[in-house]
C-alpha cells in the first residue's frame, strides 16, 4: 500500500506525529555510505595507501628499525587525494624533515644537562615554526610545522641517551625517507597520463569558475537580486582551485607557464564578478529606462548564458573570442552615437537638461558593459593560454594573499606554552611514559596551529584518537597473540587500515581519520623482539591519549579562537587597506588587492558554515563592498595618472583620494565627497567640447557612482570602531 504524501500527514490531526516506516539500519547505512558503498576514487586511495603503508612497515621491521610504525605513519601523513599534493607535500616533508634534525642536534647538544633550559627553548623553536607557517600557503607551511615537531620527536627521544641523539636522528629520517618512497612508488605505479589529467583538471576548474560567474553576472543584469547573494558564496571556490593549480603544476611535470595563465584567469574572473557587481550598482543609481541600452544588456546576457558549452574546444574558444570583440565594439558604438546625438544637439549643454543626463546615463552604462566584456575577455585569453605550452613564454602571475600577523603571534605563542607546560608537567611528576606526553603534545600543536579554528579541529582529532585507541585495543589483545609471520600481520591491519583511508575521503570524518590513520600504527607498535604488553599498551597509549587532550586544552585556554575577534580584525585590516590605496605609490595592483580580499572571503564563508548568520552574511555583503570599493579606487588612480581630464575635473577627484586616505568608516564625509565630485563631472562632462576627455570623464562618473554608492550602503560595515552585528 502506498504511504500518504508528507503534506497530506502535516495535516491529519491523529496522524501528524507518526512517521514513515524504515528498515533496520537504513538511516546508519545512509551516514555510513562512505564505508560500506565508497566511490570508485576513495576506495582506490584507501587500497593504495594501505598497501603502501604495510609494505613501509614490513621493511621497517626487516631492517629491525627499533620505531618500524613511525614509516607506516609517515605513509598517511604524506598521502593525499591527487598525485601533486603527494608530491608536493613529500617534497616540503623531506625538507622540514632536515631543518628538524638539524635543529633537534643543536637544541640537545646546547642544553645536554639543562632540563629548563631545553624545554622553553624548544617550545620557542616550535612556536617560531607555527608562527611562520602561518604566513605562507599549502604546503610551505606544513614543512615549517613539521620542521618544528620533528626537532620535538628526535629531541624528546634523544633525552635518555643524549650521546645518541645523533643517531635517533637518522633513524626518525630513515623512517620518514622509506614511508615517502612507498607512497610515492604505490601512487606513481597508479598514475596514468598525468600530464595529460592534470591539464583536463585545470581546464575543467576554470571552465566551471567561467560559466558560474558569466551566469551570475547575466542574472545580475536582468535585474535578478537573489543573484548578488549567490555570487558572493563564489569566491571560496575560486580560493579553493587556486590552491590546487599549484598541485595541478607539479603533476604536469616539466612545463611552460600553463599554471601562471590558470591564476591569471581566476583573477580575471574574480574582476569579472566585481565588474558585475558594479553594473547591478550603476543600474540602481542612473536611468535605465532605456530601448536602446536594455537591447545591448540583453544581448550580452544572452551571450553570458550560452558561454559555458562553447569553452569546451579551442575552435569555439575563437569563434567566442570574436562575438566578444562585436559585442564590445556595438557598446562602443552606442557610447559614439549617444555622444554624437548630444554634439548635435542646439541645445544648451547643462546639468538640469533631462534629454543630456539620459544621454550620459546610456554611455555610462555602455562603458560599464564594455569594461565587464573587456574584463571577460581577459579570462578567457587566459584561459586558452592555460591550455597551452607557448613557446618562449615569460608569464608570471600570483594572487596575494592576507598575511594574518595576529593569529601568527598567537599561533607561535601557544605552542611556546604548551610545550613549556608539558614539559612541567613531566618535570614535577617524573612520569615514566611523559616524554611521549610531550611528544604529543608538540605534534598536535604543530599540525593545528595553522588552523582558523584549531579548537573545533583539536576535538575531532581527539575523537579520531579515541577510535585508534579502541581499535588497536581490540588487535593488541585479541588478534597480534594468536600471529606469527608478518602475512598474518597484513591480513590484521588492512581492513582498519582501509577503513581509515575511506573515512579520510569523506569530508564529514577527514580530521577523524587524520588521528585515526596517524594513530593506529603508533598504538600496535608492532616490533621484532616481541608484542605490545598490556602494562606498556596502557601506558603508551594514555600518554598520547592524555597528551592530544592537553593539547585540546591548551587550544582553548590560550588565546583561544574567536570568529567575532577575528572578523573585527579583518574589518580594521579591510580599512586600512583601503586608505593604503588611495596614497600608496606605486598604484597598487588589481591582482594583489583581488588576492587579499578573496583570502577574506574565503575565511568568512568557511567561518558561516552550512547556514550564515545574519552577522557573518553582513561581513560578506561588507568585504564584497570593501573589494568593489577598491577596485574602482584603483581605476580613478589609474585615470588621474593617464593625465586626459581637465584640472577642474582632476580636483574633486584628488579631494575624494585625500578624504580616502584618511577614511574612518565614521562620519559619511568620504561618501559625500564622492557624491560631490560625481555631481561636479557631470556638469563638467556636460560642456566639454573633447571627445576623448568626455570618454575619460564618463568613466570617472561610473567609478565614482559605485564609490559612493557602496561607502553609504555599507556604512556600518565600515566604522570598525566597534564590533559589527547585524540589525
Amino acid at each position: 500500500m502506498p504511504s500518504l504524501p508528507v503534506f497530506l500527514l502535516d495535516r491529519i490531526g491523529p496522524l501528524r506525529h507518526l512517521r514513515p516506516l524504515r528498515r533496520p539500519g537504513e538511516q546508519q547505512s545512509g551516514r555510513l555510505r562512505w564505508l560500506f558503498a565508497p566511490s570508485l576514487p576513495a576506495l582506490g586511495f584507501a587500497v593504495r595507501t594501505t598497501a603502501a603503508a604495510l609494505i613501509a612497515l614490513i621493511i621497517a621491521l626487516w631492517m629491525e628499525l627499533d620505531d618500524p610504525q613511525w614509516a607506516s605513519m609517515t605513509v598517511w601523513i604524506v598521502a593525499q587525494g591527487s598525485r601533486g599534493e603527494s608530491i608536493s607535500k613529500a617534497k616540503w616533508r623531506l625538507v622540514g624533515t632536515a631543518i628538524g634534525v638539524v635543529m633537534s642536534i643543536t637544541l640537545i647538544s646546547a642544553f645536554i644537562q639543562q632540563a629548563w633550559l631545553f624545554f622553553p627553548a624548544l617550545g620557542i623553536w616550535v612556536g617560531v615554526c607555527c608562527t611562520l607557517a602561518t604566513v605562507v600557503r599549502n604546503f610551505r607551511s606544513y614543512a615549517l610545522v613539521l620542521a618544528g615537531y620533528t626537532c620535538a620527536i628526535i629531541a624528546i627521544g634523544a633525552i635518555p641517551n643524549p650521546a645518541n641523539v645523533f643517531m635517533t636522528a637518522m633513524s626518525r629520517a630513515t623512517y620518514i625517507v622509506l614511508g615517502i618512497t612507498c607512497e610515492s612508488v604505490l601512487a606513481g605505479l597508479f598514475a596514468h597520463n598525468l600530464a595529460d589529467m592534470a591539464r583536463r583538471n585545470i581546464r575543467d576548474k576554470l571552465r566551471t569558475a567561467l560559466g558560474n560567474v558569466s551566469a551570475s553576472v547575466s542574472s545580475l543584469l536582468s535585474g535578478d537580486e537573489e543573484a548578488l547573494v549567490r555570487s558572493r558564496a563564489m569566491f571560496g571556490p575560486i580560493l579553493s582551485i587556486n590552491d590546487q593549480i599549484e598541485f595541478s603544476e607539479v603533476e604536469m611535470g616539466p612545463h611552460g607557464h600553463e599554471g601562471d595563465h590558470a591564476r591569471a584567469a581566476l583573477a580575471a574572473v574574480s574582476v569579472l564578478l566585481s565588474r558585475g557587481l558594479g553594473m547591478a550598482v550603476r543600474l540602481q543609481y542612473v536611468d535605465t529606462d532605456q530601448p536602446v541600452f536594455r537591447a545591448t544588456a540583453a544581448r550580452v546576457s544572452t551571450f553570458l548564458t550560452s558561454l559555458p558549452p562553447q569553452l569546451e574546444n579551442d575552435d569555439t574558444v575563437q569563434h567566442l573570442l570574436e562575438d566578444l570583440r562585436l559585442l564590445r565594439g556595438e557598446c562602443r558604438q552606442q557610447i559614439v552615437d549617444a555622444l554624437t546625438t548630444e554634439i548635435s544637439m542646439q541645445q544648451v549643454r547643462v546639468q538640469d537638461n533631462p534629454e543630456i543626463q539620459a544621454l550620459l546615463d546610456g554611455r555610462i552604462l555602455h562603458n560599464a558593459l564594455d569594461e565587464l566584456l573587456g574584463e571577460l575577455e581577459q579570462a578567457i585569453r587566459e584561459y586558452d593560454a592555460s591550455q597551452h605550452f607557448i613557446r618562449g613564454d615569460h608569464f608570471h602571475f600570483r594572487l596575494q594573499s592576507h598575511v594574518y600577523k595576529r593569529e601568527a603571534f598567537y599561533n607561535g605563542l601557544r605552542a611556546t606554552v604548551a610545550i613549556t607546560s608539558a614539559g612541567l608537567v613531566w618535570e614535577v611528576t617524573a612520569w615514566p611514559a611523559g616524554l611521549g606526553f610531550i611528544t604529543f603534545v608538540a605534534i598536535v600543536c604543530g599540525l593545528f596551529a595553522t588552523r582558523e579554528n584549531p579548537v573545533v579541529a583539536t576535538t575531532q582529532f581527539m575523537v579520531g584518537s579515541l577510535w585508534a585507541a579502541l581499535v588497536s585495543f581490540f588487535l593488541v589483545f585479541v588478534v597480534l597473540p594468536t600471529q606469527e609471520t608478518y602475512e598474518m600481520l597484513v591480513a590484521s591491519l588492512t581492513i582498519p587500515m582501509i577503513a581509515g583511508g575511506l573515512a579520510s575521503r569523506n569530508a564529514g570524518t577527514a580530521l577523524h581519520a587524520a588521528a585515526y590513520t596517524l594513530l593506529l600504527p603508533n598504538f600496535v607498535h608492532p616490533f621484532n623482539q616481541g608484542r605490545e604488553d598490556e602494562i606498556a599498551w596502557f601506558n603508551s597509549t594514555a600518554a598520547i591519549l592524555l597528551g592530544v587532550a592537553f593539547a585540546v586544552i591548551m587550544f582553548r585556554a590560550v588565546m583561544p579562537f574567536s570568529s567575532a575577534a577575528e572578523r573585527w580584525r579583518m574589518r580594521r585590516t579591510l580599512l586600512r587597506d583601503l586608505r593604503t590605496l588611495a596614497s600608496a605609490e606605486p598604484i597598487p595592483l588589481n591582482q594583489n588587492w583581488i588576492g587579499r580580499n578573496i583570502d577574506r572571503f574565503a575565511r568568512l564563508i568557511r567561518h558561516a558554515g552550512p547556514t550564515p548568520s545574519p552577522t557573518i552574511e553582513g561581513c560578506l555583503q561588507g568585504t564584497l563592498a570593501a573589494m568593489t570599493i577598491g577596485l574602482n579606487i584603483i581605476r580613478l588612480r589609474n585615470l588621474l595618472q593617464r593625465d586626459q581630464i581637465p584640472p577642474a575635473a582632476r580636483r574633486p577627484i584628488e579631494v575624494v583620494m585625500k578624504r580616502m586616505s584618511r577614511f574612518t568608516g565614521k562620519y559619511g564625509r568620504t561618501a559625500q565627497s564622492a557624491r560631490i565630485a560625481t555631481n561636479t563631472l557631470r556638469r563638467i562632462e556636460a560642456m566639454e567640447p573633447n571627445i576623448t576627455t568626455r570618454i575619460e570623464l564618463t568613466r570617472a562618473i561610473a567609478y565614482l557612482i559605485v564609490v559612493s554608492h557602496e561607502l553609504e550602503a555599507n556604512a556600518v560595515f565600515l566604522d570598525a570602531s566597534k564590533p559589527y552585528k547585524a540589525a
